[in-house]
């Protein structure tokens, strides 16, 4: 969309404040708005924004970080390209930005940017990545489930059906494509999921979707969590990735016919390079302490370090393909991921990990054809399936201590993250499981 489209639509839906929007390494939206008469010079040039926001964690506690103090300011930037108008509020659209120097090159700690970087070192070698994050969320009234319904339950649709319809209709007039919804395991809990997109792309979705569907949940009373374990003694909530990679033709370059899973040498060695990174790569697709609560064997979140075939237990699954477009449809779930995570930061780490595992040759091993918490320890040893990360602290460690994604990070973007996320271990070091889960409940 070009800003002469911008301008016009803003004039023509009579629109007041154009929201500058970003996601910081807590894991929080953020942004500023634009009024609309100044709305040219800010497409443009750009919002002011302190360089301390990158330290501030999701308790808007700001961190000792050296260059990210009171002195220095970037710009958030917008993409024209991901300007939307937003049904649920009056006069308002919004744009995703980039954070940029005011000299206007990429700052080195701006999420987006960094997966920019990653889709360019993918396509160096002829890879795009096509992706797509799906939403598991709670729906709340008085603190409590609103509703008490079962898992796929078609009461759970009668119950929910004007707050479905209506966020169809939101995110269809934003050009998101939904294409399924159902009542989940918990009380309250529902997911959609929307088309794929290119990692960017699917990135920027998550944002919009994430905002629509909290909004939506607001107009009718409601109020939403995305949080990966709202109560400890309910099914927690993933934010799974669903990847593959096509060429330039749009040819899926993971798919190969003769394979047992229909499963490519490059699609293997992708999911190999996951697998053998994933320990580090939680600290950025399950962020935050809460996420841990979650990530635990027999839980369907894949709290083993293993890969299998239509294994909901195995946090990387291969997903079976639909009959007669196996081509098109073959694909991989991360499903070690939650919503509390940065979309760019969790898609960008999830490309480092897989090019690394193409370039290295990486093997897969074998794949787990049983619920792994099932096999003997000895019987784990031998696959090599050992269990992952059990706290945010631990995924930390693994983080820093892995050349690939601190390279692909960068010092600043790192340092920084690796800041606010130790503070969020330390400020929960001392509560209950049930308070944990009660201050993460509406943060996300």
């Amino acid at each position: 969309m070009t800003l002469d489209n911008i301008f016009q639509k803003v004039k023509h839906e009579h629109i007041r404040f154009v929201r500058f929007l970003y996601c910081d390494n807590g894991g929080i939206i953020r942004g500023k708005s634009a009024y609309a008469p100044t709305l040219t010079a800010r497409m443009t040039g750009g919002i002011g924004l302190t360089v301390a926001m990158q330290a501030m964690n999701s308790l808007d506690q700001l961190q000792p970080m050296k260059g990210m103090g009171p002195v220095g300011e970037v710009r958030l930037v917008p993409d024209a390209s991901t300007f939307r108008i937003l049904p649920y509020a009056p006069h308002s659209a919004a744009v995703l930005t980039d954070m940029t120097t005011l000299e206007g090159n990429p700052w080195e700690a701006c999420p987006r940017s960094f997966l920019a970087r990653m889709e360019l070192k993918a396509r160096a070698l002829g890879i795009t990545v096509l992706a797509s994050i799906e939403n598991e969320f709670s729906l709340i009234l008085d603190d409590k489930p609103w509703d008490d319904t079962l898992c796929f339950s078609s009461q759970g649709m009668l119950a929910s059906q004007e707050f479905v319809d209506e966020l169809a209709e939101d995110l269809d007039h934003q050009g998101i494509v939904l294409e399924q919804y159902y009542p989940e395991l918990a009380p309250g809990q529902h997911e959609i999921s929307v088309r794929h997109q290119d990692a960017m792309r699917a990135a920027d979705q998550q944002i919009y979707t994430r905002e629509t569907i909290r909004a939506v949940a607001a107009n009718h009373g409601l109020r939403v969590s995305f949080a990966p374990k709202p109560w400890v003694d309910q099914a927690g909530n993933g934010g799974h990735i669903h990847f593959s990679l096509v060429d330039e033709a749009g040819n899926n370059l993971i798919y190969e016919p003769h394979d047992p899973y229909q499963l490519s040498p490059l699609g293997y060695e992708f999911m190999a390079g996951i697998l053998f990174h994933l320990p580090a790569l939680l600290a950025l697709t399950a962020p935050t302490v809460n996420s841990y609560q979650r990530l635990v064997p027999n839980t369907w979140s894949g709290g083993y370090s293993c890969w299998g075939p239509d294994n909901r237990e195995a946090p990387l699954r291969i997903a079976s393909p639909l009959k007669s477009r196996e081509s098109q449809s073959v694909n991989i779930e991360l499903k070690a991921a939650d919503l509390s995570a940065n979309p760019y930061l969790a898609l960008g780490g999830l490309i480092a990990a897989g090019l690394d595992g193409i370039t290295q040759h990486r093997e897969i091993g074998k794949p787990a054809l049983v619920n792994p918490d099932q096999l003997t320890d000895h019987e784990r040893q031998i696959m090599g399936i050992v269990r992952l990360p059990q706290t945010l602290s631990r995924a930390l460690d693994y983080l820093t201590q892995n050349p690939v994604l601190t390279d692909a990070l960068g010092d600043l973007l790192l340092n920084s993250y690796v800041a606010v996320k130790r503070s969020e271990v330390a400020f929960y070091d001392d509560k209950s499981p049930d308070d944990i889960a009660a201050w993460h409940r509406f943060r996300y």
